[in-house]
């Protein structure tokens, strides 16, 4: 309900606004209206004439937007002041009547063929400044004014269609590795990764938010097991992406302290056509794109467009491992006073969870596989537990594993603008998601280990339990054929978690705003802004824990207490399972937010700019939590249905209040229009998130994070090359931070939690250059030194508890240097380009005691892409083309504080994907 009022408040608004601001009457314009249109973008100046000429007027918005305008003043007819203000622009009348007026590009005039002569000796790169192209960036700002590349004050990397089109990623994590400064681990698959920026200490989305066309595509990025990434795609129908890191993103989206990435959809008005697209892997990928826009008049029009997409996955699992897809339409109408979107996304698809993998480490410490699994392309999920049955005081459950992650999500948008005056407008945008994400997966725990060793830790228990046991034996659940040292070719076994968990949501989001410009002191661009969010959200989690062999594709094990002459006694297991309902949660989370911003961007002079921002929010968390106790489901032959943890009926109520204020200020100067210096400062207050109540809703620990954040930058733009630069230093304090440790002979999840600091200073560089010839290069790095500050931690030991200080150790899984160079050709005038990205990360480690060490590794990408005809391409990508065996993280569930170290022979950990080759064609009108 409450979502409902939120929608029908927000539209309500939106549809008074023309009231206030429609001209009135139906009066026909004088023939010589006066114009008054100050110098400014050349899009404003026509949607200032639109109103003062008193009609409606289309043209390339893009095209125009990233040209100035002269004044205009007097009074004249119509058609003289257009062509006055057009003068020298580019753009021709196509239409002028009926009170619409047309607009087009006009190419320029072909020269005349000069005659042939010696061509010049080369000359040397130029170092002067070139005038920068203004653009429109909608992202971190207050106004959607022209801006150039060197005015801004924080860093923002755009990233186009073309680029968007060229590189395909596999996921939407693996796009985010062009942007400097984010740490990405894309490992996971087509979802549920990870990303980080400039040394922020949380992982998932829960610092990073992800947006669509202005909105969060979900408030809280950083719910448990339900990532932002995990319902959102990214497809033909988006145009470009806008990514701004630090900066300002705290104050126009919440949970957004480390910056914040906006996917902005094709508008049919400004970009009608048809893109059909059709790819092929070899890991039997098949995905084919399509977008079609098209204008039904010059004010609307519409859009339909989205993806089907199926493989085998890049681990082999026995079964599909993707499959899905999305589709969306929308509507546009803009009549140059009032823009209207409205579109419906409805997104259904199934992604695997990619978990880690068993590796081994020689005495020189040197990683390598285990014999009978390659951890390139195998994966512990596959057939054999794909279709299980649980056991639960209530009956039956079943387990899918071949539904790994589902989404079968409803997104409603709605936004608009109108124009209140010459230099006002309320902008509203409107988002209602509806639907569920379940999960099934496949979670490794503990270390293989030989099945002798397992033996040795479980016959006390099984003992105990069957006093006439005398050893015991492991065998296959399915065809209880004896396990054996060569059975799978190493003898290895390990345990497992299958969790499932059902988390359907239903959320609303608004964000009003008003925005303006006053010349006073200089020219003020200015917002202010209303954002309102609330959500439900069921999370139902059940989990059992089995015994596997290690092997591509595992299969379940079961371990049988035999007496002296190997007659069976009794099982640790049934059907593969040590423990059902090692596992519960039943919450529901109800969640409203409620934020006011203001922003102005202030221009003092031709070189001199001040951003200044604030931003209030509360958030209330609401909701319940079902108890849960032990329950003997009474099978004497097995210890597995022992302690089945089970709902006792009880509910446990949630109720929290948070709030925080935001502030952020930043300087530009520009000495030339190619260069840029900025300096910003940045005040957030991080406010808890829902889910860090599921297990204990009267926990202490969580509270307002305050987190201060430091950069500096140069952007240079010249003819033949580009620089950006910048240094950043990031303070969080006090920030809760929990060891959620699986024991694997316990069968139980056992959990500490921490406060500390974290501090992180470094320097992100993005250039790019055109070298000689054909050639191009474009480099990426980002150094940085993450560390923790005054964190300790208490571990029980022999009876004693321990402490241990781990202050001054280097973040976990982030590297001190990430590099990127990507040179690059382009033949045969364009039409021919062949692409290399070469990458290469330093060491992290997989906990905060820094005892398990990931190995810096290297990686070779490449891109050939060739244009045929005027309407066609193909590319072909090959991503990892050495097979290199990087590792991006250990196992979690060995705990975040301290995984044991390396000394151990066998461990798990999550490497980047082995080498993948993907075709595509792609035809444009």
């Amino acid at each position: 309900m409450r979502q409902s009022r939120g929608l029908f408040f927000v539209m309500a608004m939106f549809m008074v606004a023309p009231a206030l601001a429609a001209p009135p009457g139906n009066r026909s314009a004088p023939s010589s209206p006066r114009f008054d249109i100050p110098a400014q973008s050349l899009a404003d100046a026509l949607d200032q004439y639109a109103r003062q000429a008193g009609v409606q007027i289309l043209y390339p918005y893009a095209l125009a937007a990233a040209l100035r305008s002269k004044p205009l003043q007097g009074r004249m007819p119509s058609r003289r002041a257009l062509d006055r203000l057009l003068r020298g622009s580019g753009l021709a009348v196509v239409r002028f009547g009926d009170g619409i007026v047309t607009l087009r590009a006009v190419p320029p005039p072909t020269p005349a063929r000069p005659r042939r002569v010696a061509s010049p000796p080369p000359q040397p790169i130029s170092a002067e400044p070139t005038p920068v192209p203004a653009e429109i960036v909608v992202t971190g700002r207050a106004l959607q004014t022209p801006v150039t590349a060197t005015q801004f004050s924080y860093a923002m990397t755009r990233i186009d269609a073309e680029t968007l089109a060229r590189a395909g990623p596999l996921s939407t994590a693996d796009l985010f590795k062009q942007i400097p400064g984010f740490w990405v681990e894309s490992t996971g698959g087509e979802a549920s990764n990870n990303i980080r920026s400039r040394g922020i200490p949380t992982d998932g989305y829960s610092s990073v938010a992800l947006l669509e066309d202005g909105l969060p595509v979900q408030y809280d990025g950083g719910l448990g097991y339900l990532n932002t990434d995990q319902i959102f795609r990214s497809d033909t129908t988006i145009d470009h992406v806008e990514a701004v890191r630090g900066g300002p993103s705290a104050i126009f989206a919440g949970n957004a302290p480390g910056g914040s990435i906006d996917f902005l959809t094709r508008n049919p008005l400004q970009k009608p056509g048809v893109t059909l697209s059709a790819t092929g892997g070899n890991f039997g990928y098949a995905r084919v794109d399509g977008y079609a826009g098209m204008r039904l008049t010059p004010e609307l029009g519409v859009l339909i467009g989205g993806f089907y997409r199926r493989d085998d996955g890049l681990r082999d699992p026995g079964y599909p491992a993707d499959r899905g897809g999305q589709i969306r339409a929308g509507l546009q109408y803009d009549d140059g006073t009032t823009r209207l979107s409205f579109n419906v996304k409805h997104l259904d698809d199934r992604v695997i969870l990619y978990l880690p993998v068993p590796l081994q480490m020689d005495s020189s410490g040197r990683i390598s596989p285990i014999a009978g699994f390659d951890p390139l392309y195998d994966t512990l999920a596959g057939p054999d537990n794909a279709a299980i049955t649980f056991k639960t005081p209530s009956g039956a459950r079943d387990f899918d594993l071949s539904k790994g992650t589902r989404s079968r999500i409803d997104f409603y948008t709605l936004s608009g603008r109108r124009a209140l005056g010459s230099s006002a407008a309320l902008e509203v945008k409107a988002r209602l998601r509806t639907g569920y994400t379940s999960r099934d997966g496949l979670f490794p725990i503990g270390r293989p280990q030989s099945g002798d060793s397992y033996i040795s830790t479980v016959l006390p228990q099984l003992g105990e339990a069957f006093p006439t046991a005398s050893g015991a034996q492991i065998c296959y659940a399915d065809t209880d054929a004896t396990f054996l040292p060569d059975s799978n070719g190493n003898g290895l076994v390990v345990g497992a978690n299958l969790l499932s968990i059902a988390l359907p949501m239903r959320e609303f989001m608004g964000d009003v705003r008003l925005t303006g410009q006053v010349n006073r002191w200089g020219q003020h661009d200015l917002a202010l802004g209303l954002t309102y969010a609330d959500n439900r959200l069921d999370y139902d989690r059940t989990m059992g824990t089995v015994l596997l062999d290690v092997r591509g594709q595992a299969r379940r094990l079961d371990v049988v207490a035999v007496d002296a002459d190997g007659r069976p006694v009794g099982s640790l297991t049934d059907n593969g399972f040590v423990r059902y309902g090692s596992l519960f949660d039943n919450v529901t989370l109800k969640t409203a937010n409620l934020a006011l911003y203001v922003a102005d961007e202030w221009k003092l002079s031709d070189h001199w700019r001040i951003d200044l921002g604030g931003r209030w929010e509360r958030t209330r968390i609401g909701g319940r939590m079902e108890l849960s106790s032990a329950v003997d489901l009474g099978d004497p032959r097995t210890l597995a249905d022992d302690n089945v943890l089970a709902g006792t009926g009880i509910y446990q109520p949630i109720d929290r209040g948070f709030s925080g204020f935001n502030m952020t200020a930043g300087i530009n100067f520009n000495p030339d229009p190619g260069t840029g210096i900025f300096l910003r400062l940045t005040r957030i207050s991080r406010l808890p998130s829902a889910s860090e109540f599921y297990a204990d809703p009267e926990r202490t620990d969580e509270a307002v994070v305050p987190i201060v954040m430091a950069e500096a930058g140069l952007i240079v733009q010249r003819r033949t090359w580009n620089l950006s630069a910048v240094l950043f230093r990031t303070h969080f304090k006090r920030l809760p931070f929990t060891d959620y440790r699986f024991d694997p002979v316990k069968s139980i999840y056992v959990s500490q939690t921490s406060i500390a600091d974290t501090t992180a200073t470094g320097m992100e560089v993005s250039a790019h250059a055109r070298l000689i010839g054909p050639l191009s290069i474009d480099i990426q790095a980002t150094v940085q030194d993450s560390r923790y500050v005054d964190f300790r931690y208490s571990e029980l030991s022999g009876g004693t508890v321990v402490i241990h200080d781990v202050t001054g150790n280097q973040l976990i899984r982030v590297p001190r240097i990430a590099l990127r160079a990507s040179p690059s050709a382009d033949l045969l005038s364009g039409r021919l380009r062949i692409g290399a990205d070469l990458t290469h990360y330093s060491a992290r480690f997989a906990d905060i005691a820094n005892s398990q060490r990931l190995s810096p590794f290297s990686m070779i990408n490449a891109q050939i892409s060739a244009q045929i005809g005027d309407h066609a391409t193909l590319t072909l990508n090959g991503t990892n083309l050495t097979n290199s065996l990087g590792l991006t993280e250990g196992n979690p569930r060995m705990g975040s504080f301290d995984a044991g170290g390396m000394t151990a022979r066998y461990f798990l950990a999550r490497p980047e994907f082995g080498r993948t080759v993907r075709v595509t064609f792609r035809l444009s009108y």
